[in-house]
């Protein structure tokens, strides 16, 4: 198995050969297209200079080598949403010409190569609308068609539908830790699977958008053509769709091959020069998410499960570097994981957020020193990503200083003690009376006393021996 990821480059501002918006998904049909990226005669392409950068940045991240010059092509083809009638793409028919070519990346202790990567632009898209077959109408948006793309192919070296998923999920944190792109956006990131079972024609399944149905649609892919083979039936070299309501795949047209596309070099587009540009990104990107997880670690003796959960979210990882001290390392990366991660899980809710990394570091320092319990910085963590205002202000207004005087915990415990005799009397018989008396307790101070405090006044006042 081999893969083709699909990904546009949405952090860029605009198409990848014209100035018409690289975001058009609040646009209505059809209004986010110029006479260039329609392709009338008379236009010139006008090469993005950013997505190349990004491109290439891409290509270094995945341990590909990249040439000192890249040219692109014109792939032609006939199609609903192909405004031109032909493909701005690459293609290393006079050598290595694309913006990058033998990599690899580390699937747990495998090696997945990378073929190549190439820059081109996104066509449109294409609508179907109605109920039934006889009924369907086919609608066509341009408004997609000139996005900047990076088509990035595996060699065959996937083993099976899971070791696929787990490349998919390692590409898309790389990608969103580079920062050019958010995959998470509709149609950002679409997948072609190629499967053939022993000497079998090769099969394509088209734009699968989700990692779940990728592995699907290789099961079953690979459960047909395993039958075809044990019956003796050949194969058919094709392009197959999934059907994601079926959880089938079913034909859609004859493989074709490079040669049907009539590829040749897009004279308009001059060869573009990338002397020196790779060491000048390479010394700008951020750090990979391996390296980071093996620092946090190593360095701040974070659990290796915390540091890898960590480390894969640049937003997190983020807030974690501008918290982070040498003294709440640990104590901020369980906070984070197990507490921030599940109230900002997704980008519009972190782009809201009113958290700020110096009142989470404060947070921190509190639990650290006693002065909030978890739960009291629980409740604060969540005012502060909804409201914002600041450590100080969330713990003042809501009240969730901790109860630290001694008195005033032997009083609540007293409380407690005086309301329970039943489980008092049980106390001996079953140590998980204290949890249930702690509990009350805690209730009582509305989360805020000292949980060690308060078990240990419990334990002595019951007379019981830790």
């Amino acid at each position: 198995m081999g893969l083709e990821i699909h990904c546009q480059l949405t952090a860029l501002s605009s198409k990848l050969f014209c100035s018409c918006r690289a975001d058009y998904r609040s646009m209505k049909p059809n209004t986010n297209i110029c006479p260039t990226c329609a392709g009338l005669p008379g236009t010139l392409p006008r090469l993005n200079a950013d997505a190349v950068r990004k491109a290439l940045s891409i290509a270094l991240a995945l341990n590909c080598r990249s040439p000192p010059a890249i040219s692109f092509f014109r792939k032609n083809y006939f199609y609903p949403d192909l405004p031109k009638n032909y493909q701005i793409t690459q293609l290393d028919v006079y050598g290595e010409s694309s913006i990058g070519s033998g990599g690899h990346v580390m699937v747990g202790d495998r090696q997945v190569r990378i073929r190549r990567i190439q820059l081109e632009e996104d066509p449109g898209r294409i609508i179907y609308e109605g109920e039934s077959e006889k009924s369907l109408k086919t609608l066509v948006d341009y408004n997609r068609a000139g996005t900047p793309l990076v088509e990035i192919v595996t060699e065959p070296d996937l083993s099976g539908p899971r070791e696929a998923r787990a490349f998919l999920n390692i590409l898309h944190d790389m990608l969103e830790n580079l920062g050019v792109a958010d995959v998470t956006l509709e149609g950002a990131m679409r997948v072609d699977a190629n499967v053939s079972v022993g000497d079998g024609n090769r099969v394509e399944i088209k734009n699968v958008s989700s990692f779940h149905d990728v592995e699907k649609a290789l099961h079953y892919e690979i459960a047909r053509q395993t039958s075809f083979a044990e019956r003796g039936m050949g194969v058919e070299q094709e392009t197959r769709n999934w059907d994601d309501r079926r959880r089938i795949t079913t034909p859609g047209r004859l493989k074709e091959s490079d040669e049907d596309y009539r590829y040749f070099l897009e004279h308009d587009i001059p060869w573009v020069d990338l002397a020196g540009v790779g060491d000048s990104l390479r010394a700008s990107m951020p750090e990979s998410i391996a390296s980071r997880r093996t620092r946090y670690a190593s360095e701040y003796g974070i659990n290796e499960q915390v540091a890898e959960i960590l480390s894969s979210e640049p937003y997190f990882a983020g807030m974690f570097e501008e918290a982070r001290t040498d003294e709440n390392a640990v104590e901020l990366a369980n906070t984070i994981t197990t507490d921030l991660m599940g109230l900002v899980d997704t980008r519009q809710k972190q782009a809201a957020s009113g958290l700020a990394a110096s009142d989470l570091a404060g947070l921190v320092g509190a639990i650290m020193r006693k002065e909030m319990t978890r739960a009291s910085a629980r409740a604060a963590l969540q005012h502060m990503v909804a409201e914002g205002g600041g450590l100080e202000k969330t713990i003042e207004a809501l009240g969730l200083r901790a109860v630290d005087d001694d008195s005033e915990i032997a009083a609540l415990v007293g409380q407690v003690l005086d309301s329970e005799p039943e489980a008092v009397a049980s106390a001996d018989a079953s140590p998980k009376v204290v949890h249930y008396l702690m509990g009350q307790v805690m209730k009582k101070s509305g989360g805020r006393a000292d949980p060690e405090k308060v078990r240990a006044m419990i334990e002595s006042r019951l007379g019981l021996q830790r």
